[in-house]
């Protein structure tokens, strides 16, 4: 069993080597829209090499170009060529055999003069504390170097082998608004994770924020303001995410459930004060910080129907709605209105079937 994750580095190259990376970015984009060009033209797969691929990058980097090609040329072909993707942002990608680090350079192959030559770039993987230092010493794969918001990252893709747990413990995962997560254990232990009315206090400060600015006519401000909230969001859900996570390994759970997110935006309890909260906060992203969270340690995720699952009794099964925050049913059956939801996740129906038996 393995993990495949992406490890984002910055980097801090000199003007010298920014300029060429940006060349290079340039330059492997036309490539490939280039040979895309050709392959929906001749309606078949392209058979250059790279020696028949004139353009001034280094050979490994030609050779992952028109492997990128090819692959986006099998999706246009897939649509019946009613969708060719055009690249349009700079990128330059370098496969696993021409690049490595030392966690505090990254050398990999830059076109200077004309010619392929390996140069260190200056990355900031240097604090064994950090997360990144652990996960790159596992399998690496493609190198990918873009530019974001006047930064350089290099995206690195890394393959984690794991153990699947053994075991038949389940934990149930209910996401939402005024609580973002809560987790019940087979026998009961309950968990909630994150402050709801401090994400929405922060959302509503950067809403006025950018009232604000847009009276005063600020665009690039209110384009700051939206990259921090964004940021502060991302951060939350890698917070809440990372304390599931350590509440399924201090119960010894082996399978995570969560709801199926295609309709949770109708499904989620909510009311008119919530809405914009609802659908501006991504429960895509927090489920998929779970998982990907949850199998590196070898804690399997399955998602469920989650139709009624906030309505019906665990105890009877008899549909009900909740007033205020307490859950109440006529067979005696109370509790706090965000618990049912994840107690019924997980006995709830497994979406393709390949279900841990509960």
């Amino acid at each position: 069993m393995s993990q495949a994750i992406t490890v984002k580095v910055k980097l801090l190259p000199t003007n010298q080597q920014a300029s060429i990376l940006n060349a290079m970015g340039k330059e492997y984009i036309s490539t490939i829209n280039m040979l895309i060009a050709e392959m929906v033209a001749e309606k078949k797969s392209t058979k250059k090499t790279t020696k028949d691929v004139s353009v001034t990058l280094p050979s490994a980097v030609k050779n992952q170009a028109i492997k990128d090609a090819k692959s986006v040329f099998q999706k246009a072909k897939k649509s019946k060529y009613t969708n060719i993707p055009v690249l349009k942002k700079p990128v330059c990608v370098w496969n696993n055999q021409n690049y490595s680090f030392d966690f505090t350079h990254i050398h990999l192959p830059l076109m200077i003069d004309g010619k392929a030559k390996k140069m260190p770039i200056r990355a900031l993987i240097v604090d064994k504390h950090n997360r990144n230092f652990d996960l790159l010493k596992h399998k690496l794969g493609t190198l990918r170097i873009t530019k974001k918001a006047e930064k350089w990252i290099a995206q690195i893709s890394v393959t984690i082998s794991t153990s699947e747990k053994t075991g038949k413990k389940i934990l149930g995962v209910d996401l939402g608004l005024k609580v973002p997560a809560v987790a019940v254990t087979d026998d009961g232990k309950t968990c909630f994770f994150g402050n709801g009315r401090q994400n929405k206090y922060v959302k509503r400060t950067f809403k006025s924020k950018r009232k604000k600015l847009g009276t005063l006519k600020k665009l690039n401000a209110i384009r700051n303001i939206d990259d921090k909230e964004q940021r502060y969001m991302k951060d939350q859900d890698h917070k809440v995410s990372r304390a599931i996570v350590q509440f399924a390994v201090e119960h010894n759970i082996s399978a995570i459930r969560l709801e199926q997110l295609t309709n949770i935006r109708q499904t989620t309890r909510t009311s008119r004060k919530n809405e914009k909260n609802l659908h501006s906060w991504s429960f895509y992203r927090l489920s998929q910080f779970i998982e990907y969270k949850a199998n590196l340690l070898g804690i399997k995720v399955e998602y469920v129907n989650p139709a009624y699952t906030s309505q019906t009794c665990p105890n009877c099964s008899e549909r009900n709605k909740a007033k205020d925050r307490t859950y109440k049913c006529k067979c005696g059956f109370q509790t706090h209105r965000d618990r049912v939801g994840a107690m019924n996740i997980r006995y709830a129906p497994v979406v393709g079937g390949n279900s841990q038996s509960a």
